[in-house]
Order: C-alpha cells, then structure tokens, then sequence
C-alpha cells in the first residue's frame, strides 16, 4: 500500500533566510495580515520582517492579540482583522501559537463559520497564501496540517487538520530563537522531542517518518541541553530549529500519540503551556507505551548512545526512558506540584480529562492499546 508524505511547499532554511525568502513573499499577495503576540512584537526578529515587507512594497496590518495558547475568541477577532482590512494572505511571525492562529484565521476567512464547528471534521477549501516564520525550535507547526485551538465555551483543546492548513512557505531562521528565554528554549524543545518520539512510534509511522524522527530525536538529545545552558549558542540553535522541523514534518504524515491526547487536557483547564504539559508527561506516558514497541525504542536508545548493538531491545528501550526522564531534569520541568496545580482540584477532573484525552483520537496512535482507566491511572501517577 502507498503511503502519502506530505511537507510545506517551500522551505528555506540557515542563517539570513528571511531575506532569501523576500522572492516568495512578493508572489503571495498584495497585502498581509502579519499574526503574532505582543511579546514577539516588540523583538528585533519582528522589526526585521516588517522592514523587508517594506522593501518589497507589501502593505500589511499588524494582528498581535494571540496572548499565550489560542481561543476561539481569539481566532474570531483575528478573521475580522483580515476581511476588515481587505487583507489577501497571512504571515505568521512567533512560536506555535501565532503560527496555529493563523492557520485557523485562514480557514474561517475561507469557509465561515465558528472554528468549532471543525472539530472532528477536516478542513478544506482553498486557503489564502500562508507563510510561517518560527521565532521558537520545538512546535512544528510551520510544517503540520494541524492547529489546536481551546474551545472557551467547553474548556477543551480541539486539534484540527486539513492539508489545506499546511503553510505555502516556511522560513526558518535560526537567529530568530537565539533570544528566547531558557523557559521557553526547554518547552518548545521538549515539544520537539515529544514530536519526534511520538511519530517514531507511532501506529502510522513509515520509512520516511522514521528518517526524520530519528534525526529530529539525535538532534535534539545532542544539542538542547546546549541550547538551554547557553542561549547564544548559535550552533546549537540551529541545529534544534532543524530538529524542529523535522520532528513537525514527522508529526504531519505520523502524527502523535498518548503524550499529546493526555497534554491537552492539562493546558485547557490548568493553562499549562503545551510544551511544558508534554515534557511533565513524556516519561510516564513513553514508560506505557514502552513494551508496545521494545524494538523502536531500542532503535531510539541505540541511536543517541544510551545502548549498545549488542544489548537486548528491552534493555536498550529501557535506557532510553532514563534518557528522557534525564533530559526532562537538565531542562528543570516542574511537577504538577510545583508548577502550582492544586492536587484535588486536578483529581477532580481527571475523569473529564481522560474522556476528553481518548476523544481526541491521539491515544489511539500509540503501539500499545490506551484506555480511559489507563489514562486515569498515568495522570494519577504524576503525582507520585
């Protein structure tokens, strides 16, 4: 059976790719809406987007209220900004969030009604011009087909999809995370690794995937504790933007499994930031999902050089659980505790979560099959 791989249609890369990517930039329209937050507008990596637009003669309007994780609320603003405006493509200039943002504003630009209404349905129609510009190396969305975004009425994260959602042009360029905060370098990287794990052993996993999983997870274990020990390593931003996206492309054509279905839940009712919801979850939902797959686990272990060739796959697969839990402490994710979460209230809803978790359809990727009481009992064991 064929397997379908699919990836942006431009991808420019390294050091001063914005500028090379000034020629597509001009073909895309006559005038941008520019999605980001108001953190990213303030950055020198911003200034410089807007002054090439200039350049090149591009009028654009400014959308900067994507304050942390998308809502509906958000998104709903965001289309009336680009019809308001007369707008006719979108760049997207920030982390996952503006990026998934801008996505969902093209979408309802298109094809009307609330993003709601997507949820469980793929998105189609023919979106307006879309160019992703990360100034974060973890979340991928300058290459996925999928944005999540929080349903404020119903406190759920909804993951959306749709090729049509997959950007035109992806830029990146690695000097535009050097000046994100170690916080942020260890959650977006964490995602990545998340990523890259997740699709490397997943159901829907393929040769391809697997190519570029495993690089995205070599990657990422040699240069994050880099990066996050020192920002200014510009070797080791470039190398974890690369992981990136890789570790997206690998998501977009095997998706993700147990961490994120779990994950969502957390960031909708507690406003955990995704990557840090992942990375709490990483160890304990990879020890689940463990002798579903000791083989390519092994493969994971064997590759970043905590197992040798001649150990046994079990043994290699366990080592590898000790890396993540390892790389998870280099970079100081806190418990749900200490991140502040109060205990009773989580246990409260943890039936909600589980529910919430499993229909969201992730959990169902994962090599070893994942129920409810499953579920339940991994977010309980967070606390232990």
């Amino acid at each position: 059976m064929g397997r379908e791989f699919i990836i942006p249609k431009k991808i420019i890369s390294g050091k001063g790719a914005l500028n090379d990517a000034g020629k597509y930039l001009s073909e895309m329209g006559k005038k941008a809406l520019i999605v980001t937050g108001p953190h990213v507008l303030k950055l020198e990596c911003f200034k410089s987007v807007e002054k090439l637009l200039d350049s090149l003669g591009i009028s654009y309007t400014v959308f900067s209220d994507i304050t942390g994780e998308p809502t509906d609320v958000m998104i709903d603003k965001g289309v009336s900004v680009y019809k308001d405006n007369g707008c006719d493509f979108l760049i997207a200039v920030g982390g996952g969030s503006p990026l998934d943002s801008m996505k969902a504003i093209a979408a309802l630009a298109v094809n009307g009604g609330s993003i709601s209404d997507y949820m469980g349905k793929t998105i189609e129609g023919r979106m307006p011009p879309m160019a992703a510009i990360p100034t974060t190396a973890g979340t991928g969305s300058e290459a996925t087909q999928f944005t999540v975004i929080t349903d404020s009425k119903k406190d759920i994260k909804m993951l959306l999809k749709g090729i049509c959602l997959i950007p035109d042009l992806a830029v990146i360029d690695p000097g535009f995370s050097m000046t994100s905060p170690k916080s942020i370098t260890a959650s977006t990287g964490l995602d990545a690794l998340t990523h890259a794990v997740e699709s490397y052993t997943s159901k829907k996993a393929q040769p391809l995937t697997d190519c570029v999983a495993m690089s995205a997870v070599k990657r990422i274990f040699e240069y994050l504790p880099r990066a996050y020990k020192d920002g200014s390593d510009a070797k080791a931003r470039e190398e974890m933007s690369i992981a990136a996206l890789e570790a997206g492309i690998a998501i977009n054509n095997a998706s993700v499994t147990i961490v994120h279905g779990m994950s969502r839940p957390i960031g909708a009712l507690f406003h955990v930031p995704h990557g840090l919801s992942n990375a709490m979850l990483l160890p304990a939902c990879m020890k689940y999902a463990l002798s579903g797959t000791y083989e390519k686990f092994a493969d994971l272990g064997r590759a970043v050089g905590l197992a040798k060739n001649e150990d046994t796959d079990k043994s290699a697969a366990e080592s590898f659980l000790k890396g993540l839990r390892k790389i998870c402490e280099i970079c100081e994710v806190p418990t749900l505790k200490k991140y502040g979460i109060d205990k009773e209230k989580f246990f409260d809803v943890i039936p909600k979560m589980a529910t919430d978790a499993i229909a969201s359809g992730s959990p169902g990727n994962t090599v070893r099959d994942v129920t409810e009481a499953a579920v339940m009992e991994i977010y309980r064991s967070l606390w232990n």
